[in-house]
């Protein structure tokens, strides 16, 4: 090929506009994960005198959100037109997800990629940590132990023998405990995670006595 076409043919691609990236849509997604915030963990870096880090709440696990995802990837920020929940339904999510703010903001972006109204993405949020028992060997620590991830599943499956392994992961953070997902389906049941979710802590980690 000549040089002049050749450059005539670049230069013409360059011209051309890129593909537009995929929109997440909401309400379109293939499941659910429900995380769950080891609290110790999290006071200890950064809670400060929240409340849920009062020593004597020994708050353990709080829910950090329910979140859309797909079989690869995950859908955040969507525009949808159901309604935001108000202050007072976020304030009624403090027990189970430690703050209001943090209610809002989960709800922000990842409530409305559900498809649900803010009110309805907070009661399947209720809804979702609901059918997860915590292993009361977790909950009811009495001194900082350093755990494997898979005898934290084990704990979990023990608790729940509908869960798998596969529909298990545990994550870390400077060393120490920082979150089991659970991957449930939109009907709330158990299931396998997708294979980018599946990345369980490869060492020893840090769980802090509630």
């Amino acid at each position: 090929m000549k040089r002049p076409l050749l450059r005539a043919l670049i230069c013409a691609a360059l011209m051309l506009p890129l593909p537009a990236a995929a929109e997440d849509v909401a309400g379109r997604f293939d499941y659910y994960v429900l995380s769950l915030s080891w609290s110790p963990s999290w006071c200890a870096s950064e809670g400060g005198d929240a409340p849920q880090c009062d020593p004597r709440r020994r708050t353990g696990f709080v829910v950090h959100g329910l979140w859309p995802q797909y079989e690869r990837g995950w859908p955040d920020f969507c525009t949808t037109a159901q309604r935001d929940p108000t202050r007072g339904d976020s304030r009624g999510m403090e027990d189970l997800m430690g703050s209001a703010g943090l209610a809002w903001y989960q709800w922000q972006k990842h409530g409305r990629c559900s498809g649900l109204s803010g009110p309805d993405y907070y009661r399947a949020t209720s809804e979702a940590a609901a059918t997860v028992a915590i292993p009361p060997v977790l909950a009811q620590l009495p001194r900082d132990v350093r755990l494997d991830a898979a005898v934290i599943e084990d704990a979990f499956i023990e608790a729940n023998p509908e869960l798998t392994r596969d529909g298990i992961t545990v994550t870390c953070k400077d060393g120490r405990l920082l979150e089991v997902r659970i991957c449930l389906t939109r009907e709330m049941e158990p299931r396998d995670c997708g294979p980018d979710i599946r990345r369980d802590c490869r060492s020893p980690m840090l769980v802090e006595a509630p």
